[in-house]
């Protein structure tokens, strides 16, 4: 419960700071927007010079980067860590947290909130209907406690690599140029996973498994019934890779010695 109402207590302390800046708002929404749209008119161009990608069709892929959008959109508010070992380690701001009776990561999830990423999900969403309108889609009433699940999972599957990611920063007080690195390798989950040699699959799916992301779990909805049992993994993969991560947080904490050491 203390978890739920510090949670309510820093996103009103939130929109109210982001409230006094309306127009840095609009901007930030506004390059969001464009970002996806990009993203969007990128695949349209390929689909100008391919009626179908490896057996996907324009509307099944335009439906699958749809799908992607929501959990990454969820990533985006709740694990905005990419420069943590900058702010958190180097410049000692991780003595801070300690300091505190919560649960460190928790903390600096509340202190990295970026709120305004949820509008991604609604462009998601939209993307979504728009192609699935086009494919004649037809759902079942547990399709959105369905939908509610792999989302999560996806989610979990970004927060979980990522907040290893951060984590490394415990044993290593250096910059690293790791996390651009996956951020691109991330893009990967967006697209049809049988595009990609062997190697690259086995990587998305077991590894890095971005793939849980948005390919598995779309294929679900896009009635792809050879993907399905990966679509049902997406939940199971999200719990043990974010499970993981804050097995190796703590260690990292237990680790971890201040900044004048």
């Amino acid at each position: 419960m203390l978890y739920f109402r510090l949670f309510f207590q820093y996103a009103g302390q939130y929109m109210k700071t982001k409230l006094q800046y309306r127009g840095d708002l609009i901007v930030g929404l506004l390059s969001d927007l464009l970002m996806q749209a990009v993203n969007l008119v990128f695949i349209l161009v390929v689909f100008g010079h391919t009626q179908t990608l490896q057996g996907w069709g324009r509307e099944e892929v335009i439906f699958m980067y749809g799908f992607f959008l929501v959990p990454f959109a969820i990533f985006s508010t709740f694990f905005n860590i990419w420069d943590f070992n900058d702010r958190y380690i180097i410049k000692g701001e991780m003595d801070r947290i300690l300091t505190r009776p919560i649960h460190s990561l928790f903390q600096v999830i509340l202190e990295r909130m970026d709120l305004e990423s949820l509008s991604g999900a609604i462009t998601g969403i939209i993307i979504m209907i728009y192609a699935g309108s086009g494919l004649n889609l037809s759902f079942y009433w547990y399709d959105i406690f369905l939908f509610i699940i792999m989302v999560m999972g996806g989610a979990l599957v970004y927060g979980g690599i990522f907040v290893s990611l951060a984590s490394i920063g415990f044993w290593s007080d250096s910059k690293s140029s790791i996390m651009p690195l996956m951020y691109n390798i991330g893009n990967y989950g967006r697209y049809p996973i049988n595009i990609y040699n062997r190697v690259i699959r086995f990587l998305l799916t077991w590894v890095l498994p971005f793939a849980f992301v948005g390919v598995y779990p779309a294929s679900y909805f896009l009635g792809k019934s050879e993907w399905y049992m990966y679509s049902f993994l997406t939940p199971v993969m999200g719990l043990v890779f974010f499970t993981l991560a804050v097995l190796i947080w703590n260690q990292g904490v237990k680790r971890y010695r201040g900044a004048g050491n």
